[in-house]
C-alpha cells in the first residue's frame, strides 16, 4: 500500500513539474463539460456582435495555448467550429494594424489603444504603434495570420 501511495506521490510531482497535471485537469473539465452539455436543447442565435467578441477571446485563447479554454467557448457558445479569417475581423471592427500588432491578437492592439488613451491615431482607426516589447512573448505556435480562414 506503501509503495503504490509513493508511486502516486512521484508521479503526481512529474507531472506537476512538467507542467502537464493542468493540462490534464483541463482536459477532464472539458470533457465532462463535453459529457454533460445537452445538445439536444438548442443555442440562442449568436447576434453579430458577440460572434465577433467570442472571435477576439478565442484568438486570444489559442495564441497563450489555453486550448481547452477555447474548446469550451467555441462548444458552449456556439460559435462556428472554423475560426473567422483574421483580416475580415480586423476590417468588421475598422481596425488598421501595423506590422507589429498582426503578431498578436487583435484584443492586445485594442487593449493596448485604450490603454494610451486613443492618442495619435485615434481618428484613422489606427491601433497604436507600440513595440512588440509590451506584448507577450511566450507564443510559439503560429501567429494569427496563418489561421484557418472561413
Amino acid at each position: 500500500i506503501l509503495t503504490d501511495l509513493f508511486v502516486v506521490i512521484v508521479l503526481r510531482d512529474t507531472l506537476e513539474k512538467r507542467g502537464a497535471l493542468g493540462q490534464i485537469k483541463a482536459r477532464i473539465r472539458a470533457e465532462v463539460f463535453n459529457a454533460l452539455d445537452d445538445q439536444s436543447e438548442p443555442r440562442p442565435p449568436l447576434s453579430h456582435e458577440n460572434l465577433l467578441i467570442n472571435e477576439l477571446i478565442r484568438e486570444y485563447l489559442e495564441y497563450n495555448k489555453y486550448k481547452y479554454a477555447a474548446s469550451v467557448l467555441t462548444a458552449e457558445s456556439g460559435q462556428p467550429e472554423v475560426p473567422l479569417d483574421r483580416q475580415f475581423l480586423a476590417k468588421e471592427l475598422n481596425v488598421v494594424e501595423d506590422a507589429n500588432g498582426r503578431s498578436v491578437p487583435l484584443l492586445y492592439g485594442i487593449l493596448s489603444h485604450f490603454l494610451h488613451g486613443g492618442k495619435k491615431e485615434s481618428t484613422q482607426n489606427t491601433l497604436p504603434k507600440v513595440s512588440l516589447l509590451n506584448y507577450p512573448k511566450q507564443n510559439l505556435g503560429k501567429p494569427p495570420t496563418a489561421r484557418n480562414q472561413k
